[in-house]
């Protein structure tokens, strides 16, 4: 029997489900669990925390960062200051092999820590690589040191409101409904050290979206930048429970094809098997239902650079939230190894990108459905010591 034929049997129809207990256990199969903090993080009461600083990095761990790989780690050891390290466990060296990305995913827990911190009437001074910019990888030294300062005048920020709304969503958008310019004008504004911009215009979109999947189809067939991604998958509850981290699999339909055999990593590593290419064509969905594009840019490459982009790109994220719509980063062609060169050079020529600018985030929009939060770590074990 086909793997394909496996499946069909074992989702044929309610009947068979019904008789083989199929649907009671399907019934089961959400790693709710690894959410946990998500609603740990919402239940907390920013007027009742006796330390502030839990508060904000119990909202900080929500940031967005790639491959969902959460590599801060908070040392707590003077009281009202945080230190924040890299996990240098958490590298993905063939798809970000100078920790660009994963640098600026530490600019977004910036940002949500500083946001949350203004909840409780804290001002957070952050102080970049307090002993120095590390390059031309993190290395052990701190990323930033930050300060909570009591201060009833600090501001709170309206776009804190979106913090539980905002998740990175990889599903198909509704292809019949255009994004407008108007919004995004508006989201490119909240920028403080970046350029954002972006294409709405069909020609444009059209052009993006086939230029981002030729640099996803390099990813997919180069087989160490794969493999890396391959590794850090969690097919179905246990894994993902075991490991909230890395690119979650989740929900019975994943775990029902891995059971038949249709999620084996080693066939999904083989552009030549099935797997592969069903595996291809269902990402491929996702760039075809792009219905617009935002993209950030930075003067420099700094480190700080980095940081302030991702600061920014969680604050353009939590304002895409607020206007109702998804979004999706496509940072394939954005990525600095030796294959992707072509198209990181091709991006940069149809996006305008000036000499001395880098592209830090690329990202597609539209009209998704709603989605769960992705899974996270507790806090209590991103934090060194308390």
């Amino acid at each position: 029997m086909t793997s394909r034929r496996k499946f069909m049997t074992m989702l044929g129809g309610g009947v068979i489900l019904a008789a083989g207990g199929l649907a009671g256990w399907a019934a089961t199969r959400d790693p709710a669990g690894a959410r946990q903090p998500w609603q740990t993080a919402k239940a907390l009461d920013a007027g009742a925390s006796s330390d502030p600083r839990i508060f904000a990095l119990s909202h900080a761990i929500l940031a967005p960062n790639p491959h969902n790989r959460q590599p801060w780690v908070a040392e707590l050891a003077t009281p009202g200051e945080i230190t924040l390290y890299f996990d240098r466990s958490r590298r993905l060296p063939e798809t970000d092999p100078y920790d660009r990305q994963l640098t600026i995913g530490l600019g977004c827990f910036i940002e949500l820590l500083a946001m949350a911190a203004a909840e409780t009437g804290h001002r957070a001074e952050v102080t970049l690589f307090p002993d120095g910019e590390p390059q031309p990888l993190l290395d052990e030294r701190p990323v930033a040191h930050v300060r909570l300062v009591a201060d009833a005048a600090v501001p709170r920020d309206p776009l804190f409101a979106q913090v539980f709304a905002r998740h990175t969503n990889r599903e198909v958008y509704d292809t019949a409904r255009p994004v407008a310019a108007a919004p995004l004008d508006r989201i490119a504004g909240l920028a403080r050290s970046s350029r954002i911009a972006h294409a709405t215009a069909q020609e444009d979109v059209y052009a993006l979206r086939s230029l981002s999947w030729k640099a996803m189809e390099i990813e997919l067939r180069t087989y160490r930048t794969m493999k890396e991604s391959v590794d850090l998958m969690r097919i179905g509850k246990a894994e993902i429970e075991a490991n909230p981290d890395g690119i979650s699999l989740a929900g019975p339909l994943m775990e029902g094809l891995q059971l038949i055999g249709m999620m084996d990593r080693s066939a999904m590593l083989d552009p030549g098997s099935r797997v592969f290419a069903q595996g291809a064509a269902a990402q491929k969905i996702q760039f075809d239902s792009a219905m617009a594009f935002l993209w950030l840019t930075t003067t420099g490459n700094t480190r700080a650079d980095q940081i302030g982009a991702g600061r920014d790109h969680v604050r353009m994220h939590l304002a895409v939230t607020e206007a109702g719509l998804a979004l999706q980063p496509f940072s394939q062609a954005l990525q600095e190894y030796e294959e992707m060169a072509g198209k990181y050079a091709d991006i940069r020529t149809e996006l305008g990108i000036g000499e001395h600018e880098t592209l830090q985030m690329f990202v597609r929009l539209g009209y998704g459905p709603e989605i769960k939060p992705a899974p996270r770590w507790p806090l209590e074990t991103r934090i060194r010591s308390a």
